[in-house]
């Protein structure tokens, strides 16, 4: 084999002969990563390699033609073998971008998806259609994870207050800490059960909730079943569990004109729909994703005969 080059073994793994380059090993893994039916290789393999040597994307195509050491190779080898084991990428470099944003993750948050920007784009939307965004707002962000929704939109929003809760003590740590690293002082982190202790009024409530039905769980892509927190997926038998508690409480946690925004599973769009509204809230047509699916509702509390 000439140095550098990269061959397979049966289980589609690359070996690197010694002095192999960062591009050589970055295809070399790619094809690995394809053969393994992983959605997207050539992306998966530069995060990776980039994230081992310390380089970002354009550090990372200048150095092409760098010949790797010995434990360079092994360390790139060790977290591409992770990947190959249907650990997500955000998983194994320990963030996510979201919104543009760079968002550090853990086991007990759910890795920001890039769908869900489109629940800030239609909570954006909403905003937009009461007034500017420089005026000052309270928002809520009900089961926030990593922070990704809250501090999106706070990112957006220069005189928003929001709050985030979590059942999960640990998320919110996380969402705390990427709150501080972004420089937004303007969010605070509540441990409760969705909304328990807030009393409002708030002029935006978003909710990215667990929509999946209990039963399809054991179905989600590895990346997703074996490691997501469950508590983050689980919407029940039905999938609608956590839309039926929103349509309980979001009537009062909203001002007057104030909208709930909230991710939507697939096919769930006219049930939830007709769960918000009947709650007394005015929904407008789902905002859809790039793929075309219905993916954000909006439904607003607005006056009604006699209120």
């Amino acid at each position: 084999m000439q140095p550098g080059l990269a061959t397979f073994d049966a289980d589609e793994r690359p070996h690197v002969a010694s002095g192999g380059t960062v591009a050589q090993l970055r295809r070399a893994w790619s094809a690995s990563f394809r053969a393994a039916g992983i959605e997207a290789p050539e992306l998966d393999a530069r995060i990776l390699i980039g994230h081992a040597l310390g380089l970002d994307h354009a550090a990372l195509a200048a150095a092409a033609a760098r010949k790797l050491d010995p434990e360079e190779t092994d360390t790139i080898a060790a977290l591409a073998r992770r990947r190959l084991a249907r650990e997500p990428v955000a998983r194994i470099v320990g963030s996510k971008e979201f919104w543009s944003l760079q968002l550090a993750i853990g086991a007990a948050c759910l890795v920001p998806r890039p769908e869900s920007e489109t629940v800030v784009e239609a909570a954006l939307a909403a905003v937009d259609a009461g007034g500017p965004r420089s005026r000052a707002l309270c928002i809520a962000d009900l089961g926030t994870g990593s922070g990704a929704l809250l501090l999106a939109l706070l990112g957006e929003l220069p005189h928003a207050f929001g709050v985030g809760t979590d059942v999960s003590v640990d998320a919110l740590r996380v969402a705390r800490d990427n709150a501080r690293r972004l420089g937004l002082s303007r969010a605070a982190f509540v441990a409760c059960d969705m909304a328990a202790p807030l009393s409002g009024p708030f002029e935006l409530v978003v909710c990215n909730p667990p929509y999946v039905a209990s039963g399809d769980i054991a179905a989600l892509a590895p990346e997703v079943r074996e490691h997501d927190p469950r508590l983050a997926l689980d919407g029940g038998p039905d999938g609608l569990g956590f839309y039926r508690r929103l349509a309980d409480i979001a009537p009062m946690l909203l001002g007057l004109g104030g909208a709930l925004v909230v991710e939507l599973g697939a096919g769930q769009a006219r049930a939830v729909t007709a769960l918000l509204a009947a709650a007394g809230l005015e929904p407008s047509p789902p905002r859809t994703d790039l793929t075309g699916r219905p993916r954000a509702l909006t439904v607003r509390k607005v006056a009604r005969n006699g209120a």
